[in-house]
């Protein structure tokens, strides 16, 4: 039943091999994740790090007690415009066998409003140059592509 209720909880360490699933489920996440049965143990720090902190939310979407979706939410303090704090959307990922159904919209709808709701007055997120399909979306969305991001590999 596709019209259920999409609903969204914070991630428990259970979810963790869902959630690195479905990072993992495209060309650019399947060349960094590591899927192996036990997951590293990295993720399960990365996880504990994430959820003992008060500015992140790691959380997953459910419909009808599957997990269809995950993101993370950073919320970001800062001294410029004028002390503002910033909502980061991060690793959106929808299940391969839920695209298409507007889960990812919802999901955005979702965060955006976390972030109002936490007082954030600009939300931002990353994304790869080589996801165009991905770029349309956050265009459709009225994201813009405001500057130019730059990374270094440590």
């Amino acid at each position: 039943m596709t019209n259920a209720p999409l609903t969204f909880r914070p991630a428990c360490e259970t979810d963790l091999f869902e959630i690195v699933e479905m990072l993992a489920d495209d060309p650019l996440g399947g060349l960094r994740e590591d899927l192996r049965a036990p997951l590293p143990e990295a993720y399960r720090a990365a996880f504990s790090a994430i959820e003992s902190d008060p500015n992140q939310l790691l959380v997953v979407a459910e419909r009808n007690g599957a997990i269809v979706g995950t993101l993370q939410l950073s919320y970001l303090p800062g001294l410029a415009r004028k002390g503002a704090w910033r909502g980061q959307i991060e690793a959106v990922r929808i299940a391969k066998d839920r695209r298409g159904g507007k889960l990812g919209e919802a999901m955005f709808a979702w965060a955006i409003d976390e972030c109002r709701a936490r007082g954030c007055t600009l939300v931002q997120l990353t994304t790869d140059k080589a996801r165009p399909d991905a770029h349309r979306f956050y265009d459709r969305l009225g994201f813009e592509p405001t500057h130019v991001g730059y990374k270094l590999k440590l």
